[in-house]
């Protein structure tokens, strides 16, 4: 399917609409991860490595291994190959990962496919490589598109980068462009950051996120913050991601999630999956996955990971049963991420019948939309969130199904 193809975004359901959300959770996803780099930017505490190519293949050969090992989970509906920077994987490794999926879950025809990839990585002929492999969505991470910004960042391109990548992607018929961007780093100021959500929007992707930036433990940045260097400030940070959604909102971008606006028709299907509680594979290290009721990781070191693989061993880290009342609550705490809300059920009625909850409805912090709990105040999400995780289950429920 071309971008210009299938109905008209206008004959499309909003990305925020309940259905939207509440359908995609109904569907059976799966996570890659290529933990692979040029070098780790500073404010990354994902599992990824730098100057570690020469195993690249050896990796991918290990999760094509990974895969074929485990238990079908359903026709996937969403996969989603991030990292690390999956765009530094030759197309064709892709294919073949995708092929891998397919043999063991099969896969759906009009399956979204989703890979991360940085600018400066993708030519013409990556575009096109990685189309014939099978890819439909990209996300880019652009973070900004202020110089000075993306240096602070520790980014590799530029701003020219950007847009050329975009217009590759459009012209080798890639359905659905996403751009990542990372707003409140002590550099930026607010013109800087109305100026990159211009460019951005007149490049007309088909949605956009937006992450504050936080200094987490063990990071380049976390080390320069403890030895002097201005932090990011949480009330600049919360103004920042007013603007954003001002102006995207402006120019037909709709809010699904505290984070993430779409146009009709675009919104990450894999993201509202796993908002939504449904299954999900995952596959590599340090990857996560959830089906029955299961929470599991695999190791987040390259060389145990490897290690575990070859040798014929499971290279999870750990699991983590989520069932009862556990896993009511953790489907409101998730719901309430998205725009759509979630059906209040047991764990919401607790919650609402409880003080804080009660005081956060009369607050308009939450509001109630039909039987769906939904955030009034979203930069209050994690806040509500938190309390949510708390609630305890009502006297008389022993169990939820």
């Amino acid at each position: 399917m071309t971008p210009t193809d299938g109905p008209r975004s206008a004959d499309l359901p909003s990305p925020a609409a309940p259905s939207v959300a509440d359908e995609a959770a109904l569907g059976t996803g799966a996570y890659v991860h290529l933990p692979f780099c040029a070098r780790v930017c500073p404010y990354c505490d994902f599992a990824v490595v730098a100057g570690r190519d020469d195993v690249m293949d050896r990796y991918l050969d290990a999760v094509e291994a990974e895969v074929a090992a485990d238990a079908p989970i359903g026709r996937l509906d969403a996969v989603f190959i991030g990292g690390g920077t999956p765009s530094r994987v030759p197309p064709p490794r892709i294919e073949r990962l995708l092929a891998a999926l397919a043999a063991t879950h099969g896969l759906h025809p009009g399956a979204e496919i989703t890979l991360e990839a940085n600018p400066e990585d993708w030519d013409p002929g990556t575009a096109e490589a990685m189309v014939t492999a099978g890819v439909n969505r990209v996300s880019f991470g652009a973070q900004s598109t202020d110089p000075r910004v993306l240096a602070a960042l520790g980014r590799r391109h530029g701003p020219r980068e950007i847009g050329a990548a975009l217009g590759h992607a459009r012209a080798a018929g890639i359905g659905s462009v996403s751009v990542d961007l990372i707003f409140g780093h002590p550099v930026e100021t607010e013109a800087s950051w109305r100026r990159t959500l211009d460019e951005v929007v007149e490049l007309g992707p088909d949605h956009v996120s937006t992450y504050a930036l936080t200094v987490e433990r063990g990071t380049e940045l976390s080390r320069t913050v403890a030895a002097g260097a201005p932090a990011p400030d949480p009330d600049t940070q919360a103004a920042r991601w007013e603007v954003a959604a001002d102006v995207l909102a402006t120019a037909g971008l709709i809010r699904y999630e505290v984070s993430n606006h779409a146009r009709p028709g675009h919104p990450c299907r894999y993201n509202l999956g796993v908002w939504g509680r449904g299954a999900y594979a995952a596959y590599g290290l340090g990857a996560h996955g959830h089906r029955d009721g299961i929470r599991r990781r695999n190791v987040r070191s390259l060389d145990a990971y490897l290690e575990r693989i070859e040798a014929g061993a499971d290279p999870s880290a750990g699991t983590e049963s989520v069932a009862g009342w556990d896993a009511e609550v953790e489907r409101v705490f998730l719901g309430l991420r998205r725009t759509a809300g979630v059906v209040a059920g047991p764990a919401g009625t607790a919650f609402l019948a409880g003080p804080t909850g009660r005081g956060l409805l009369e607050a308009g912090v939450v509001g109630l939309d039909g039987d769906r709990l939904v955030g009034r105040r979203p930069l209050l999400t994690d806040a509500v969130a938190r309390e949510v995780l708390g609630t305890p289950a009502p006297s008389r429920t022993t169990a939820v199904d």
